[in-house]
Protein backbone atom coordinates (compact mmCIF):
# COMPACT_ATOMS: atom_id res chain seq x y z
CA UNK A 1 0.00 0.00 0.00
CA UNK A 2 1.43 3.47 -0.80
CA UNK A 3 1.93 6.55 1.38
CA UNK A 4 0.11 9.69 0.46
CA UNK A 5 1.04 13.86 1.50
CA UNK A 6 -0.98 15.72 2.07
CA UNK A 7 -1.13 19.67 3.01
CA UNK A 8 -4.24 20.47 4.96
CA UNK A 9 -5.52 23.69 5.74
CA UNK A 10 -8.98 23.99 8.14
CA UNK A 11 -10.28 27.95 7.70
CA UNK A 12 -12.97 26.98 9.51
CA UNK A 13 -13.48 23.80 12.04
CA UNK A 14 -16.07 22.18 10.26
CA UNK A 15 -14.31 22.38 6.79
CA UNK A 16 -11.00 21.00 6.18
CA UNK A 17 -9.33 21.34 2.36
CA UNK A 18 -7.03 18.78 1.52
CA UNK A 19 -4.12 19.48 -1.54
CA UNK A 20 -2.95 16.19 -2.31
CA UNK A 21 1.07 16.41 -2.60
CA UNK A 22 2.41 13.46 -3.64
CA UNK A 23 2.23 9.50 -3.58
CA UNK A 24 5.40 7.43 -2.64
CA UNK A 25 5.83 3.41 -2.55
CA UNK A 26 8.32 3.20 0.58
CA UNK A 27 8.26 4.95 4.23
CA UNK A 28 11.19 6.56 4.54
CA UNK A 29 10.79 8.89 1.19
CA UNK A 30 7.15 9.76 2.36
CA UNK A 31 8.31 10.17 5.64
CA UNK A 32 11.65 12.16 4.45
CA UNK A 33 9.29 14.61 2.16
CA UNK A 34 7.07 15.32 4.78
CA UNK A 35 9.51 17.03 7.09
CA UNK A 36 10.62 18.47 4.59
CA UNK A 37 7.87 20.42 2.98
CA UNK A 38 7.05 20.69 7.10
CA UNK A 39 9.93 22.87 6.94
CA UNK A 40 9.32 25.07 4.05
CA UNK A 41 5.77 25.75 6.15
CA UNK A 42 5.51 29.14 8.23
CA UNK A 43 5.40 28.21 11.77
CA UNK A 44 1.62 29.84 12.41
CA UNK A 45 0.71 29.63 8.91
CA UNK A 46 -2.47 27.45 9.42
CA UNK A 47 -1.43 24.34 7.35
CA UNK A 48 -0.30 21.29 8.53
CA UNK A 49 1.16 17.97 6.22
CA UNK A 50 -0.22 14.42 6.78
CA UNK A 51 1.40 11.36 5.35
CA UNK A 52 -1.42 8.50 5.39
CA UNK A 53 -1.01 4.92 4.50
CA UNK A 54 -4.02 3.38 2.34
CA UNK A 55 -5.08 1.37 -0.70
CA UNK A 56 -6.10 4.44 -2.52
CA UNK A 57 -5.98 8.01 -2.56
CA UNK A 58 -9.39 8.20 -2.00
CA UNK A 59 -9.67 6.58 0.98
CA UNK A 60 -6.51 8.22 2.79
CA UNK A 61 -8.78 11.65 1.77
CA UNK A 62 -11.83 9.79 3.82
CA UNK A 63 -9.56 9.28 6.72
CA UNK A 64 -8.49 12.29 7.38
CA UNK A 65 -11.61 14.28 6.46
CA UNK A 66 -13.54 12.15 9.06
CA UNK A 67 -14.50 13.36 12.41
CA UNK A 68 -12.84 12.23 15.53
CA UNK A 69 -14.71 12.20 18.83
CA UNK A 70 -12.37 14.11 21.09
CA UNK A 71 -10.51 12.49 24.29
CA UNK A 72 -11.56 13.49 27.28
CA UNK A 73 -9.46 14.32 29.84
CA UNK A 74 -10.02 12.70 33.42
CA UNK A 75 -9.23 14.53 36.69
CA UNK A 76 -6.34 12.55 37.66
CA UNK A 77 -4.97 13.19 34.16
CA UNK A 78 -4.53 16.58 34.69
Amino acid sequence: MPYYVFKITQPTPIVKNLEFQKEFEEFKEAKQFSRDLRAELPLNGGITVKMMHAVNQLQAEEVLLEKRPETVTMEWEK
